[in-house]
């Protein structure tokens, strides 16, 4: 009874293994159709059936570099990282606040929080467009700066409460038993507990700010265009576009790939935070 029991296991383990295959296969393949293309001769991009066996060439990514790509790598990796490092320098204060010390109409202040993300960006983007050009912080990247530190705020604070409960609350009694203040046992405490949601969080504000489109394009001109808006550039009704500009999201792609595998090890243990053990 337990050889069919754990034969069973196997069959339904290895059956699993093919359904994660398959589901990884189908969520991965419009990148690797993006990569194909970007490696394409021109004139082998648009052909029906496809061509799946070619002599790859590095000519796009080399179309891309001559269209000076450089200032829009730099607005975006400027705005995605001080952002990122504002919000989280807010929100895990503002979660503590509204979890392991819960101020008065706490839930009030979360709710509020959170209907901050409930009107659409569309209706916010014509009275920001005009207090921009009024006080003269049009296609500034500090103005997006501030924009994409508030876009993101209310998640990382939702996000860092739910890790933040997870401290055991005899550990912090503890700590203040020893004498350790507020300060100490954020720094020596809280932070190490929950670094693995910190960093997740992160990632999350960096991975949005940085695929960010619609308020960079209603926002900027020249000075403050992200990445997104250099892909835009690539979009032609006259001849062949589509292996330069995937050979543009490729390149764009590169940072959050990067960020996403230094972290990581730290993003999966924060995500799995809170999960039934």
């Amino acid at each position: 009874m337990s050889t069919t029991t754990a034969g069973g296991r196997r069959v339904q383990n290895a059956a699993w293994g093919v359904v994660a295959w398959v589901a990884g296969i189908i969520f991965v393949f419009p990148v690797i159709w993006m990569l194909l293309t970007s490696l394409k001769q021109s004139k082998d991009v648009t052909t029906n059936p496809p061509v799946w066996f070619f002599t790859p060439t590095f000519e796009h990514f080399s179309n891309v570099f001559d269209s000076n790509i450089t200032p829009f790598l730099l607005n975006s990796l400027m705005a995605s990282v001080f952002s990122t490092l504002i919000v989280v320098m807010l929100a895990t204060p503002a979660a503590y606040a509204l979890s392991l010390r819960p101020v008065a109409k706490w839930s009030d202040a979360l709710f509020f929080f959170i209907s901050t993300k409930m009107m659409p960006v569309v209706a916010a983007v014509l009275p920001v467009y005009l207090l921009t050009v009024k006080i003269g912080m049009k296609d500034n990247i500090w103005t997006m700066v501030i924009l994409y530190t508030s876009m993101n705020l209310p998640l990382a604070i939702w996000m860092m409460r739910s890790f933040l409960l997870e401290v055991p609350r005899e550990v912090l009694e503890a700590g203040e038993v020893d004498g350790a203040g507020l300060i100490t046992s954020i720094r020596r405490i809280i932070l190490p507990m929950v670094s693995p949601g910190l960093a997740a969080t992160a990632l999350i504000c960096f991975i949005f700010t940085w695929n960010e489109f619609f308020l960079a394009v209603n926002l900027t001109d020249t000075n403050a265009s992200t990445a997104p808006i250099f892909l835009l550039g690539f979009i032609s009704g006259r001849g062949p576009f589509l292996a330069d500009l995937s050979a543009a999201a490729v390149l764009l792609s590169l940072p959050v790939l990067l960020a996403g595998w230094v972290a990581q090890n730290k993003l999966v243990r924060g995500l799995s935070m809170g999960a039934v053990k």
